[in-house]
């Protein structure tokens, strides 16, 4: 009977029972276990694996570049950061009521490390998630052009719960590239989460997108529904200091 209840688990793809199908069917041998109970544990492993699973794949899908968390973040490092601010973003509240949230700062401040936590954070809570450097982001909407596949990726990014662009700062841009990002921020609008990094404040957002019709409407959308944190304070990137090295007057004193 065994055997013909693994051979109709496998064939449903139920993976979870399957693993713990004998151990959970001798305990409710030794224990005289309800069936109702045993259907209740092996339903809870078949649960545990597909969630674990799921956010396996929201993860791999997500592509994020680090490992940080909130939890690694060093937030007794930069002064800059309201570490109760960050805590209460964690709670996700932004992404449902569909807010964007900027991080302005420097560079090395941490702004990258804070949104991919989020953006970590987000997966765990079952949103589906996309990471993208903004420079490779805007090369390849240009590059959609060429097989005017362009509408078909707006689409799909449009679609994920949570779309960070990480390093808006100097980057290099065509019109065809202004005017495909800000095509996508118009459908992501009060719809969908965007986060951004950015080490230049908004007023100098005219400077790098050149277009001021463009980036009004943009700045107009954008803040409309939006939480900005302004993060300043030193580098993180700082390298640690090297111990001094030994001093030869002194070995030869001992």
């Amino acid at each position: 009977m065994r055997e013909k209840l693994r051979a109709i688990l496998q064939d449903l793809h139920l993976q979870g029972m399957i693993d713990c199908l004998d151990k959970e069917l001798d305990r409710a041998e030794k224990e005289a276990t309800p069936a109702a109970d045993l259907i209740y544990r092996l339903a809870l492993e078949e649960r545990r694996m597909r969630q674990e699973k799921s956010l396996a794949n929201r993860l791999k899908q997500a592509r994020m570049p680090w490992d940080w968390t909130l939890q690694s973040f060093p937030f007794t490092q930069p002064p800059g950061v309201n570490k109760t601010h960050i805590k209460t973003l964690a709670g996700l509240d932004f992404v449902r009521r569909a807010e964007n949230l900027v991080f302005i700062g420097p560079p090395g401040t941490g702004k990258s490390g804070l949104a991919c936590s989020l953006l970590r954070q987000a997966c765990f809570n079952g949103y589906r998630c996309r990471f993208y450097d903004a420079q490779a982001l805007l090369d390849e909407l240009y590059a959609s052009l060429a097989d005017r596949s362009t509408p078909r990726l707006l689409k799909r990014l449009s679609n994920y719960d949570a779309l960070l662009i990480d390093e808006i700062g100097y980057l290099t841009l065509r019109p065809e590239q202004v005017n495909a990002f800000f095509k996508l921020m118009e459908l992501r609008y009060a719809r969908k989460t965007t986060i951004l990094t950015t080490n230049l404040d908004y007023p100098e957002w005219y400077d790098l997108f050149k277009r001021k019709p463009l980036v009004d409407a943009l700045l107009d959308r954008l803040r409309h529904h939006c939480i900005t944190v302004r993060i300043d304070g030193p580098s993180l990137r700082v390298p640690e200091q090297e111990p001094d090295p030994p001093n030869p007057a002194k070995s030869e004193e001992h």
